[in-house]
């Protein structure tokens, strides 16, 4: 078995990797659930989020949590892909991944969401997470657009 400069085994990685998508992708379920409290469970109590779409950073767990809270509600679906981690030890990785982003109106008649006409947004996340006690956490989300809506 192959160890890696951070004295890792070649199974240890790619179990982090595994562990890292995954909370990239039980983000992005919870984030197009609106489970708030979800998304936000899953950064560290001090952790930096930067939106997409710009602003100042959101720092803090209760901070992220009350920023999506104040969103408006919208039909939302997210597609995150190429996600490529770089784990830096046993407690720390990096992740890069893409986004789409499609969003509208709820229909006030109870069918499909009217899709807003600058959807979908294209841009990038990029992630630090450390393992914490509860499991794997964002400990920094700095996301960014790639073109202009």
């Amino acid at each position: 078995m192959v160890r890696n400069p951070y004295g890792m085994h070649d199974d240890e990685r790619q179990a982090v990797e595994a562990e890292i998508a995954r909370l990239i992708h039980e983000y992005t379920w919870a984030n197009d659930e609106q489970d708030w409290e979800k998304c936000a469970a899953l950064y560290t109590e001090d952790a930096t989020f930067r939106r997409p779409s710009g602003g100042d950073p959101i720092v803090g767990r209760q901070a992220i949590l009350d920023g999506f809270r104040a969103r408006p509600a919208r039909a939302q679906r997210h597609t995150i892909a190429n996600i490529l981690v770089s784990v830096e030890g046993p407690a720390t990785a990096r992740a890069k991944s893409v986004i789409v982003l499609y969003m509208g109106d709820v229909s006030e008649d109870g069918g499909l969401p009217v899709q807003d006409p600058k959807s979908p947004l294209i841009g990038t996340f990029t992630d630090l997470c450390v393992l914490t006690p509860e499991g794997w956490r964002f400990k920094e989300r700095v996301g960014a657009l790639d073109f202009r809506p």
